[in-house]
């Protein structure tokens, strides 16, 4: 970035920027001399993607602070005026989490009250909740009240000094491309704050504003006790659960979820039960991260004689699930272990209800790429329909809306990095519900003398066992990152001659959604969306392993998802957990080159 382009960004910025506590940080920076540190601060605008935005707090262009708040919802509500004509008549949503910077003054609170401020400002009503809210909770609302967005101020299980703006669509989903695109340049054309951008106080006075939470509160606990079944056996049960919210919104949702169910609460991890942007008792606020999160919850639930714990991530869309085992030990499930579950039981419950055996042939899960084939096990047997979308809820969000919009029930929908969909109500995972279900699930079970363990294995043993092992490693370097896919894309020094094994493992089909390449069709043409700027390729092998290796839009990792699905009848597992382990040691060794590539694999 030259330096006469770096001053135009800096002087431009303290021209715009009203928040005294980011303008001095910056004056201070120029008065220092200090030109890495503004490069960092402005060599770059935060890219709007379909996840909206996701940085750190602090000044300049790169970081989430009140300026580059209005900006960005000043370009969103340029796109949806051009977007919607009726747009003044419907309005949008607004919800936040507890994060916050004291630093730098900015908070999710303080970007949700200027966000209103300037869609106020153009005469557009805004229905901004009046506390902290579950990100379920937008989507629900747009849907609930026919708006023609929504947004969400988190940055779910991010560390604490980060902050995200996340946007949802009218049709209750996040949005997918070219909304992006066409919000993004909306931004840049749009970055002078209009005159009332700043004014929140009058705008939090304006007839225009509306709170949604009590009735969105009530409305939501109406809508997912259609999924609850088994009230007596809830009201009745000796189950004892623990839940932690760590640090986040969760904790009260939950408490609500549970008595909706005639549940009995769950007990609170106290030290994480409220809201708090520190996250003081955890390094990550990441139930994905497994026991480092929840060793408080396991603490309280020997002190209680719990069996089971769930964990919400910090802004309550993902769950996590751990069982007491009979040797003492507490089993951590995977995501695609609870997909199982969580799948099993909400087409147990629904089969229950709908003697048609005609009615299973409008009926449809979900799962994204990278998640177990599970479910396609169970659709296989069961005579449902099962579908698989690209990484994201976005997607399966979007796709679960047409196929709702053509008459069809989508009864769940899932991702490895726990995420759940039980309820068509929320388009998007949903942390809340999700924990109320397995909650009424884990109830049930008892009552037949079974565990979720007991309940996994019953799974595998009907429709075939599906073994997964997922990691990661961290390169900085993206060229390093578009050489070793390169090098998978033309194996043989030929472009599109993809390897055709892996060690002693026999390739039977490639797909690549990057390129749009995909073996399995007939033309070689892919048939789910491709995308030039992230890589992804899937490996299908000749055993009943799939492999994918992918790039993170968030963070600087190549992925790997594997997994072995194996026929039902065969369930010699040592048998296949060591066939999974030398699958994933061929890829390694002849994929990734850690060594030649100067690769950090995840951090134990």
């Amino acid at each position: 970035m030259e330096n006469t382009k770096l001053d135009q960004a800096v002087k431009q910025w303290l021209q715009y920027d009203k928040n005294p506590k980011t303008a001095s940080m910056v004056e201070e920076l120029v008065n220092e001399g200090a030109v890495e540190a503004l490069k960092k601060c402005f060599s770059s605008r935060m890219e709007f993607g379909t996840a909206g935005l996701r940085a750190a707090m602090g000044p300049g262009t790169s970081c989430m602070n009140d300026l580059t708040i209005i900006q960005t919802t000043q370009g969103f509500c340029h796109y949806l005026e051009e977007s919607f004509d009726n747009f003044k008549e419907r309005g949008v949503v607004i919800g936040y989490d507890a994060r916050a910077h004291p630093p730098s003054g900015g908070s999710s609170k303080r970007f949700a009250s200027l966000a209103a401020a300037v869609f106020i400002s153009r005469g557009v009503p805004v229905h901004l909740f009046s506390d902290i809210t579950p990100t379920p909770f937008v989507p629900f609302t747009v849907w609930h009240l026919g708006l023609c967005a929504g947004i969400m101020v988190t940055a779910s299980h991010n560390p604490k000094q980060d902050n995200g703006y996340k946007v949802y669509w009218e049709n209750g989903a996040q949005i997918v491309s070219p909304h992006d695109k066409g919000i993004s340049q909306a931004i840049e054309g749009n970055l002078e704050p209009w005159p009332e951008s700043w004014s929140t106080e009058e705008a939090l006075k304006s007839p225009l504003l509306k709170d949604p939470y009590q009735d969105i509160h009530t409305q939501y606990f109406k809508a997912i006790q259609k999924h609850c079944h088994h009230r007596d056996i809830n009201k009745s049960s000796k189950v004892k659960i623990v839940h932690t919210s760590v640090h986040g919104v969760g904790h009260t949702f939950v408490q609500s979820a549970f008595k909706a169910f005639d549940l009995h609460p769950p007990y609170a991890v106290e030290e994480q039960k409220d809201p708090d942007p520190e996250f003081p008792t955890v390094k990550y606020p990441n139930p994905e991260e497994g026991e480092g999160v929840l060793t408080l919850s396991f603490a309280l639930a020997e002190r209680e004689g719990a069996t089971v714990v769930l964990a919400n991530d910090p802004d309550a869309d993902r769950l996590a699930v751990a069982e007491k085992q009979e040797s003492g030990q507490w089993r951590v499930f995977s995501g695609n272990e609870l997909g199982a579950l969580l799948g099993w039981w909400m087409f147990r419950c629904w089969k229950r209800q709908n003697s048609d055996a005609a009615a299973v042939k409008n009926l449809y899960m979900l799962s994204s790429t990278v998640s177990s084939k599970i479910l396609r096990a169970i659709a296989l047997k069961e005579g449902f329909h099962f579908e698989e979308t690209l990484t994201g809820f976005k997607w399966m969000g979007n796709r679960a809306k047409d196929l709702l919009d053509q008459g069809k029930t989508v009864l769940f929908a899932f991702e490895e990095a726990i995420g759940y969909m039980c309820s068509s109500s929320v388009l998007d995972k949903d942390g809340v519900s999700a924990a109320a279900i397995a909650g009424e699930m884990i109830s049930y079970l008892a009552t037949k003398s079974s565990s979720l363990s007991q309940q996994v294995t019953s799974i595998y043993e009907e429709y075939g066992y599906h073994i997964s092992k997922n990691s990661y490693f961290i390169c900085h370097d993206q060229d390093v990152i578009r050489s070793l896919f390169e090098r998978l894309r033309n194996y043989s020094g030929q472009k599109d001659s993809y390897p055709t094994e892996c060690g002693r493992f026999a390739i039977s089909a490639v797909r690549d959604l990057t390129t749009g390449y995909d073996s399995n069709q007939p033309s070689n043409k892919a048939v789910l969306p491709t995308s030039r700027s992230s890589q992804m390729i899937t490996f299908s092998f000749s055993n009943g392993g799939v492999a994918t290796m992918r790039t993170s839009g968030t963070e600087p990792k190549i992925k790997y998802y594997t997994e072995l699905c194996a026929a039902p009848g065969n369930s010699n597992v040592t048998h296949l957990k060591k066939e999974l382990d030398d699958l994933v040691d061929a890829i390694v060794e002849n994929f990734f080159e850690p060594e030649k590539n100067k690769l950090q694999p995840k951090p134990e």
